[in-house]
């Protein structure tokens, strides 16, 4: 119970720790503070040698509401790690425009500052004060030196500085100029899975992956899509079971001269017949409508050519939108997260359109995931600042175009198919078990969703019991709330009619 903090707090144990001097204190404990820090992102930054040593150094603070931490134009004698709380960054020196300011810059848990000042003895640059009671954990300049933390911090520096070396984008600059750029350089570690940025693009950082690699993801609306809407139109036509027109099924003698005497006659218009039951079938319901979907007769899209007369018609009602390509069904308006680019080690992100003008910008918000990623996080204004005109001009023809909205709905609409078909196709390649395995009875946890609730399927619109879909609320200012998918199953031909030699029954169509 020593290790169980209220309400967020730094543990009574770990405080009893941290407040000893760093002789007294043993492996042990120093170890058990390391641990319990690693809550904390800036700390978790630095090197495994480096942890320790901090956890060997560092004492507990805390501060009240209004203090003043570090005060503009004094010298940095201690840098600080916020265990709990928030405070603000101010250019006056009491800190009071922070309780003034709408948008004060701030820093929570897991932030640290005030590192320069310790590094190099120069004089603050701002003012931190604390908006609310605050925990700190505190390295003091002399215990940091005693214990030749800085002979760490220079091995971490050196690393930096081969690594920009070794790139080719930064082959004319000079040693100085390189150094600058190591010590404006932040280190964040993200494990895989981490979200790193929401949208790189209009991010004020540059960042260099320095170890791992991380992904760029784009979220799409498919809705806006044409391709979108065709394809779901397309496949609705198959919920009918039509029959494949391949030599498997050829009509009879008698089947195709009736076929033939129906296309001998002339074509007529009879569209003035259906808008008394196309106004019937359309019935508004709040801002869509309900509509009835006859699959074999001619209410659907011209687009998908001559019709075939099915042999087992239905209809299928569901409720419609209304979209600037024509109506689609109200379950089918879901989004995706699409894999546009891996970005390996000694790659940049946010460099592909630093030097275009405003115009030529690509504003598509994209997402960055980490893979287990270091990455080295630069300002784009300090970059800027430090290059020459041989850096300028490789930049000029560092260009990365992304695919379109478009591309990216084909491709996952294709990937979709086939994992679907893919899945089918080892159902009947591979010889179900005669007893199945041994699965322990486990209780089901309430709040689990289950992971097919993240597959779209188009053969459930018309089902009154419909499953449990995860709802992705996308900020206002990408999209609306829009349900996320990772695959759509479709409607499609049996595969015995594609592949006759295999005549099990039972496979999802």
């Amino acid at each position: 119970m020593d290790f169980v903090a209220e309400e967020g707090h730094f543990p009574p144990k770990a405080m009893h720790i941290a407040q000893k001097l760093p002789s007294w204190r043993t492996e042990s404990e120093i170890q058990t503070l390391c641990n319990l820090l690693q809550v904390l992102d800036s700390y978790r930054n630095y090197s495994e040698p480096l942890q320790l040593l901090l956890a060997r150094v560092m004492r507990f603070e805390r501060f009240g509401r209004r203090r003043v931490i570090v005060k503009k134009g004094q010298r940095g004698n201690s840098f600080y790690f916020i265990y709990l709380g928030t405070v603000a960054v101010t250019e006056d020196d009491d800190g009071s425009s922070a309780f003034l300011d709408t948008h004060p810059i701030l820093l929570h848990k897991g932030d640290c500052f005030g590192e320069l000042g310790v590094l190099t003895p120069s004089l603050r640059r701002a003012t931190v004060v604390c908006m609310e009671e605050t925990e700190l954990l505190v390295v003091d300049r002399e215990d940091f030196l005693a214990n030749k933390l800085d002979q760490e911090f220079q091995k971490d520096a050196q690393h930096r500085f081969e690594f920009f070396r070794k790139m080719d984008l930064f082959e004319s600059l000079s040693d100085e100029k390189l150094w600058k750029l190591v010590t404006l350089g932040k280190v964040e570690k993200f494990s895989y899975g981490q979200l790193i940025s929401k949208d790189f693009v209009e991010s004020s950082s540059i960042m260099f992956v320095s170890k791992g690699s991380c992904e760029v993801l784009r979220l799409i609306d498919l809705r806006t899509s044409p391709f979108y809407y065709k394809w779901i139109w397309q496949h609705l036509e198959l919920i009918d079971n039509r029959p494949l027109k391949t030599h498997l099924n050829e009509p009879s003698p008698v089947e195709r001269f009736k076929e033939f005497q129906i296309k001998s006659y002339p074509v007529q218009d009879f569209s003035f017949l259906k808008l008394k039951h196309l106004q019937n079938s359309w019935e508004p319901k709040g801002t869509g409508f309900s509509r009835r979907i006859n699959t074999s007769g001619n209410t659907l899209p011209k687009m998908l050519g001559p019709k075939i007369k099915s042999r087992n018609p239905h209809s299928l009602e569901c409720s419609m939108i209304s979209t600037k390509y024509g109506d689609l069904p109200e379950e089918a308006a879901v989004g995706a997260y699409i894999k546009i680019h891996t970005v390996e080690e000694g790659e940049t992100v946010g460099l592909h359109q630093i030097l275009l003008p405003e115009n030529e910008h690509d504003m598509r918000p994209l997402i960055l995931v980490s893979l287990g990623a270091e990455m080295i996080r630069v300002r784009k204004e300090k970059f800027c600042e430090l290059i020459d005109s041989e850096v300028t001009e490789k930049l000029s023809r560092f260009k990365v175009n992304y695919p379109s909205d478009e591309d990216l709905c084909r491709k996952f609409l294709q990937q979709s198919s086939w994992d679907s078909f893919r899945k089918d196709l080892l159902r009947l390649l591979v010889k179900p078990r005669q007893r199945p395995p041994f699965t322990p009875i486990r209780p089901k946890k309430k709040g689990i969703y289950s992971p097919k609730s993240l597959i779209l399927d188009l053969c459930s619109f018309n089902k009154e019991t419909k499953p449990c879909h995860t709802v992705f609320v996308a900020p206002q200012k990408y999209l609306l709330p829009l349900r996320i998918v990772e695959a759509i199953t479709a409607p499609r031909y049996k595969i015995q009619e594609l592949l006759p030699q295999y005549k099990n029954a039972g496979v999802l169509v």
